[in-house]
Formats: C-alpha cells, sequence, structure tokens
C-alpha cells in the first residue's frame, strides 16, 4: 500500500456506547465524569483505571495472574521510551469506517478522536498509531461549553483596553472541545552558577539631588530543585501563547488513559516527539531556575539587582508522562477580525487575542503624562 494513501482504521468500541434506553450515542460528561446520553438524560459510570497484568503467589506458593486497574498515572523512564522520534501532521490521512453507519470518514493521521459527519457516533481510533507511543493518561473535562462560555464573558468585561462595545457584546463561535496532547518531565536538577549581585545606595550634591549608585559584587554557588510534571505542548498546531495563558493543569490529578474519557471531543496524538519535547522543556526548566536562582542570591545577600547570571544544570532520574489535557476552543469577530482564545478545561481559565482601543490607549498615555506634570510642579521642578 502506498505511505500516501488513507490507512483503514477501526474505531474503539468503548467509545461508541450505546443508551440502552433509547440507543443514542453517549458521550463524556464532564458534570459527572461518566458516560450521559444527550437524547434522554442516561447516564453510567465509568470505571477509572486500565487493566494492568501482575503476578502474585497464591495459597499453594504458585504464581497467579492478576488483573488490577491502575487509578494513577505512573512517570515513565525517559531512557526507556519506545521511540522519541516527531511525528509529521498532516502529510497522511486515515479512512475510519463507522461501525453505526458503515460510512468512511477521512481523518488527519494524527487525530485519536471525533465523531462520525453522517450519524454523529464516536469515532475514537487507536490510541497508539505506529511508531508512536500510546498516551499515559488525561485530565478529563471538568466544565462544559456553556462554563465556558460564561467564563469567556466575564474575562472580556475585564479587558480593560478592549472597545466597549466588545467588552458589552462580544458573543463566542461555537465551543469546540479538544484534548491536546502534552508531554510533562520529572527531574532532579543539580545547578551550578555564576552571577553578580548589586546594592543599591543614594548620595547626594550640592544642590540636594539624591543619585541612586549600585555597587556590585561577584558571586556563585550551588541550588537543587525537584521538577514535578514541568508541561510541554506535544503540538504545533495551537497557538501555544494562548495554551500558556490557561495555565496550569492538575497533572498530578490525571487518569490513566482509558477510550471513554475522550468520547464526543476531538483528541490528537503528539507530532512533536519526545527528544524534541525534552529540548524544549529543558529551555522552560531553565529559564525557571534562574528565575528561582536570583531569588535565593537577593535574598541571601540583600541585593536589589542581579547580573551576569550563568547557569550550568545536571538532570537526573529523568521521567514522564504523555497527556492528554483539555480545552475549549472558540472565537470571536470584530470589524472583520477573528480573535481566538481559549478555555482551560478543567479549571475554566480563559486566555485569549483581544482588540484594543486606541482611544483608551491614548487616554491612559494622557493621564500619565498629567500626573508626572502635575508631581514635578509641585515639587518645584519640571520634566527633562
Amino acid at each position: 500500500m502506498d505511505e500516501n494513501e488513507p490507512k483503514i482504521e477501526k474505531t474503539k468500541e468503548e467509545t461508541d456506547r450505546k443508551c440502552p434506553d433509547c440507543g443514542g450515542v453517549m458521550d463524556f460528561d464532564p458534570a459527572t465524569g461518566g458516560l450521559t446520553c444527550p437524547y434522554c438524560g442516561h447516564q453510567e459510570e465509568i470505571k477509572a483505571g486500565k487493566k494492568v497484568q501482575t503476578t502474585d503467589k497464591n495459597s499453594d506458593g504458585k504464581d497467579e495472574e492478576n488483573w488490577p486497574e491502575e487509578t494513577t498515572v505512573k512517570e515513565q523512564d525517559f531512557s526507556l521510551a519506545e521511540t522519541k522520534e516527531n511525528c509529521d501532521w498532516g502529510t497522511a490521512k486515515k479512512t475510519i469506517i463507522c461501525k453505526s453507519c458503515g460510512a468512511e470518514s477521512i481523518y488527519d493521521e494524527n487525530q485519536i478522536a471525533n465523531s462520525c459527519p453522517y450519524c454523529d457516533s464516536n469515532q475514537v481510533m487507536e490510541e497508539k498509531g505506529k511508531n508512536q507511543l500510546a498516551p499515559g493518561g488525561v485530565c478529563t473535562f471538568a466544565i462544559k461549553s456553556d462554563k465556558a462560555e460564561e467564563n469567556f464573558k466575564k474575562w472580556i468585561k475585564n479587558q480593560f483596553f478592549a472597545p466597549n462595545i466588545v467588552q458589552k457584546k462580544a458573543r463566542a463561535d461555537s465551543f469546540t472541545g479538544v484534548y491536546i496532547p502534552y508531554w510533562t518531565f520529572d527531574t532532579n536538577t543539580y545547578s551550578k552558577y555564576t552571577a553578580q549581585y548589586g546594592i543599591d545606595y543614594e548620595s547626594e550634591d550640592s544642590e540636594g539631588h539624591t543619585t541612586t549608585h549600585t555597587d556590585w559584587y561577584d558571586t556563585r554557588g550551588k541550588y537543587k530543585e525537584f521538577i514535578d510534571d514541568f508541561p510541554v505542548c506535544a503540538t504545533n498546531r495551537y497557538d501555544k501563547k494562548l495554551l500558556k495563558q490557561i495555565l496550569p493543569f492538575g497533572t498530578e490529578k490525571s487518569k490513566p488513559y482509558k477510550p471513554e474519557y475522550v468520547a464526543g471531543f476531538i483528541a490528537e496524538r503528539y507530532t512533536i516527539g519526545l527528544k524534541d519535547g525534552w529540548e524544549e522543556g529543558q529551555k522552560g526548566i531553565t529559564e525557571h531556575l534562574k528565575e528561582k536562582i536570583e531569588q535565593v542570591i537577593k535574598k541571601e545577600n540583600d541585593a536589589d539587582h542581579v547580573r551576569h547570571l550563568n547557569v550550568t544544570t545536571i538532570y537526573n532520574d529523568l521521567k514522564y508522562k504523555y497527556l492528554l489535557l483539555p480545552v475549549w476552543l472558540s472565537s470571536f469577530k470584530y470589524k472583520g477580525k477573528i480573535y481566538n482564545f481559549m478555555v482551560n478545561g478543567e479549571t475554566g481559565k480563559v486566555g485569549g487575542e483581544c482588540p484594543v482601543s486606541g482611544w483608551k490607549v491614548a487616554g491612559v498615555v494622557i493621564g500619565i503624562i498629567l500626573i508626572l506634570w502635575l508631581i514635578f510642579s509641585f515639587l518645584g521642578g519640571s520634566p527633562e
């Protein structure tokens, strides 16, 4: 088969669950954490975790296989990962055969969940593709689209520089629930650093004018910190600036992956592999460590400034998790331009783009200039 031809995959039976009362397709319900029929309201519980094989001794001292359910997502050893490479997005397609109506639909290779456009049945494909890792866990949606819309309205009203009409009348387009792939990393860090810290002092000239000076001193030291669940988005498909605005997610409360959790939502596989994900993670962790070390230097030396900070870090016991995190996507239009925003599907935190009123910006600038003028006038001087 030509590698560019569509790949045919079957859907997962667990997610195309039919309602026993009316026969409708049941979706994951953020309100209950279970499956709910959108037609008649019938609800079913989802058993947490997934089956894992263990071996115990029976009463006769012989090995006996057990299949208990995992309830927490375990960190995996980075060095033992099956594959660490990136995966292409948009270059390959796959054909999904709907088990409900038999229709064939074409999806992007890296989607693992969607719905049939013909009968609206849930389409959840195998969670592990060729040469790809399977999701280890999922942070499930905890809020519905109506709550996401409510939070958006509060958010837009609090955008001070937004035009008044946007604050009052902006309406979101329909919300789309998406599970976005993320890597999280755990590691013990050991850092050595060199820097200079500055201590300010003031001097006064013969005319009574005060000048601030800074004395600089060399310093060096060591810093240790355990990094827990540092998040790195595993796809370039979504705006990472907006995703950063809606952090954090409660990754420590993630559940072992089950296809039922993504029923009724879009979910995607990663396209940024584990290796590149860790390289990006190191950059973010380095910035975090520099901020922490700067705070330590200031506190230990009662300093006002830090400069020329150089940090060398060793990472030990590197572990990772591959998680699917819940995000509501939407947008609104103003003067012909589309502004995108996101809502954290777990916490409801909103992040997005917003138009800016030139009149409001000008008003603030004029206000600042006026205040400075009044201050200098009061002090008997004049601004340079």
